[in-house]
């Protein structure tokens, strides 16, 4: 998608508003305070009718490709001092994210913002926290040029790639021209359009099987829905599809104070007031396991994190039992890499 497409912050804060009034009207219309959790009807609700869908199956990579894309993935000989490489900051093992509030990249450098997970970004619709990069190709260059990250560049990294036999002989059986920019990023993005989570119960439940998660679980998805939070997450990512302000029933920034250039989001790609503090909205899938949350990091704790958001986006303090209920339908998100739970 290109940058004139993005939808206008203020347009998406309307729709935010109607959505939200959808959802209410549509998923929970008891004007009653919510009771305690209850025992679940017998069948999920059809998915159809549903503003979240369970992960589709992606058509398959070629096996070598993600293999080479995997292996460069995890060499630090694309880094300037070959100290860091992508899943320093992505760790497989940590839910593809590094549990820093920002990374470490070369020399010690600290980065400035928190790095999101790479578990299923092939759904989302844009990349990095503000939205700069189109697609998973597109973003491969962010990291490696950025000077507290990998700090390197094209020209090394190919020279250094050419240097290695083993690098030659898989790029010529891929590629036919062989190592350069292209392929480079085609092979990374390939592995990591690979970094699918399916399976996590609350797709299960999804498709039908109506035991897969707790009475909590399904109604702390009520709830989630009741309050509006589906307005931003939803589709198959459970987010990852849309640009929102932090900050849209509160001054987030103003109240936790010291900000940095990093908190004026998608401000510093386009320059328009409209986008300060306008970000991409994060998946929810895995979220249970990818904390500190937001894009600073701030946040080590789920429940804090849900009634952070209940706060600033949604005007409401969410009382504890919401928090707790609205969790345990979180946790379900979690899914498996690899025939192995996320966690």
């Amino acid at each position: 998608m290109r940058n004139e497409d993005f939808l206008h912050p203020l347009l998406i804060g309307l729709l935010s508003v109607v959505a939200i009034s959808l959802i209410v009207l549509t998923w929970h219309t008891d004007p009653a305070p919510f009771p305690d959790a209850a025992a679940p009807d017998a069948s999920p609700a059809p998915i159809h009718r549903e503003p979240i869908s369970p992960l589709p199956v992606l058509p398959a990579e070629a096996p070598a490709k993600i293999a080479l894309g995997e292996r460069l993935f995890h060499d630090a000989l694309l880094s300037r001092d070959r100290s860091v490489s992508c899943a320093n900051c992505h760790d497989l093992a940590l839910a593809a994210t590094d549990r820093r509030a920002h990374s470490i990249g070369v020399g010690g450098a600290l980065g400035a913002i928190n790095s999101p997970t790479l578990f299923n970004s092939v759904f989302n619709f844009v990349q990095f926290w503000d939205g700069r990069a189109a697609t998973l190709e597109d973003q491969i260059a962010g990291p490696l040029h950025d000077p507290a990250e990998m700090a390197t560049s094209w020209p090394q990294v190919i020279k250094r790639l050419q240097a290695d036999r083993g690098y030659r002989l898989d790029f010529a059986a891929i590629y036919a021209e062989g190592i350069n920019e292209a392929t480079i990023r085609d092979a990374i993005a390939s592995f990591e359009r690979s970094l699918v989570t399916p399976d996590a119960p609350f797709d299960r439940y999804l498709r039908g099987e109506a035991t897969a998660i707790s009475a909590e679980a399904i109604e702390g998805y009520a709830r989630f829905k009741a309050y509006g939070c589906a307005s931003c997450h939803q589709g198959v990512n459970v987010g990852g599809n849309l640009l929102q302000r932090f900050g849209v029933m509160g001054d987030y920034f103003a109240e936790r104070g010291n900000l940095t250039r990093a908190d004026l989001g998608r401000f510093n790609v386009t320059g328009r007031e409209a986008d300060r503090h306008v970000f991409k909205v994060p998946s929810l899938r895995n979220v249970a396991a990818t904390a500190p949350y937001f894009h600073d990091g701030s946040v080590d704790d789920l429940d804090a994190a849900v009634a952070i958001m209940g706060r600033y986006q949604l005007g409401r303090e969410l009382s504890a039992e919401d928090r707790r209920l609205i969790t345990a339908f979180l946790h379900t998100l979690s899914g498996n890499f690899r025939g192995t739970p996320v966690q």
